[in-house]
């Protein structure tokens, strides 16, 4: 595996991890559903304007394609209709601190699904990494004095945390097409659901600058963070993706140190080494075995030089250059180091 796909999550992770202390500013100014209304319009759109600007002869991604409509309706329905409801109600009856620490699960919803549902391969490895980043995250939310409490409230956010498992389950299935495209689809839908919901539950509408301050916010930590995490899936499967996207609250947490000069909490010093640990497990994980590949005609970004698309076409002078093409690859067998990205999605 290249070290591409995880600088991808790290990003991706990064970005969303600064929406929380940024949409903290913006929150005296707007209701929470509107806030994320204008977030997820943000992110559609920003994407949007992002693809109308390519240059021509930028690098071409595969098309969303009839096949692909369902896996992306099922991705909007589970992560950005049903998750939000379901969290919405649940947090009424919901201690705030419970709710904190219950929402760290989606990583390991992601994880459960991808392995038994999905059939992604999961070593020892990727296990240890996702329980370090969950630990850590629990560690970062934990509030010593909110009120704590299992209830129904509580199985509904855990509830909502497996429909976002879902939601990257689903987008997994169709990481291999253009990802701009996809957040355009999700954002715009989600976000219009939020707004929808908004004005059904008589909640006035913030100022201009809000909204627009909200849709840049959208845009960045929401829209370019979800294409970065899209791409990281490709290269390296929901698991491990999701482990390492698991840090946000971490950059989300340093970023509020400098935005609201917040001492340090001191379990934020007991949590940075199993978030650093959870990394490092991911960068050095080597998982080698003999494998065949099965004979499969698809369409994805990819280049000649990566051992895997030594196939001929009519263009053989972008030999080298990332491009996207409909392309067969013939039955093959051999061992090397890899990862469940998009070519690699073998039994075990």
């Amino acid at each position: 595996m290249t070290i591409y796909p995880l600088l991808q999550a790290l990003l991706a992770a990064l970005l969303f991890g600064a929406s929380a202390p940024f949409a903290k500013l913006l929150l005296g100014e707007v209701e929470p559903i509107s806030l994320a209304a204008f977030l997820y319009l943000g992110s559609g759109l920003g994407m949007l304007l992002l693809k109308a600007v390519q240059k021509k002869g930028a690098v071409s991604e595969a098309p969303i394609k009839r096949a692909d409509w369902g896996w992306l309706a099922g991705s909007v329905a589970a992560g950005g209709v049903a998750a939000p409801i379901v969290l919405l109600f649940s947090l009424r009856v919901t201690p705030a601190a419970t709710a904190s620490l219950l929402l760290n699960f989606e990583g390991v919803a992601t994880t459960l699904l991808a392995g038994i549902l999905f059939k992604e391969a999961i070593n020892r490895q990727t296990v240890l990494a996702i329980i370090c980043v969950t630990a850590a995250s629990i560690l970062l939310s934990w509030d010593t004095s909110g009120q704590w409490g299992l209830s129904v409230g509580a199985v509904g956010v855990l509830t909502a945390c497996f429909l976002w498992g879902i939601d990257n389950n689903l987008t997994r299935n169709i990481a291999a097409k253009d990802p701009l495209a996809i957040v355009q689809v999700k954002g715009l839908s989600a976000g219009s659901f939020s707004l929808l919901l908004t004005l059904l539950l008589g909640h006035s509408l913030p100022r201009l600058s809000i909204v627009l301050g909200a849709m840049l916010l959208g845009s960045i930590s929401y829209g370019l963070s979800i294409v970065l995490f899209i791409r990281a899936m490709r290269g390296m499967g929901a698991a491990r993706t999701s482990a390492l996207f698991g840090t946000a609250p971490l950059a989300g947490m340093v970023l509020s140190f400098l935005l609201f000069r917040e001492a340090p909490n001191p379990l934020f010093f007991v949590a940075l080494p199993f978030m650093l640990i959870a990394t490092l497990l991911l960068f050095r994980e080597n998982h080698l075995h003999n494998h065949t590949h099965e004979p499969i005609t698809h369409e994805h970004r990819h280049a000649h030089d990566d051992g895997h698309h030594s196939h001929a076409h009519p263009q053989m002078e972008r030999d080298g250059r990332t491009h996207s093409h409909v392309h067969t690859h013939e039955p093959l067998t051999h061992d090397h180091a890899h990862v469940p990205d998009i070519d690699h999605r073998h039994s075990h």
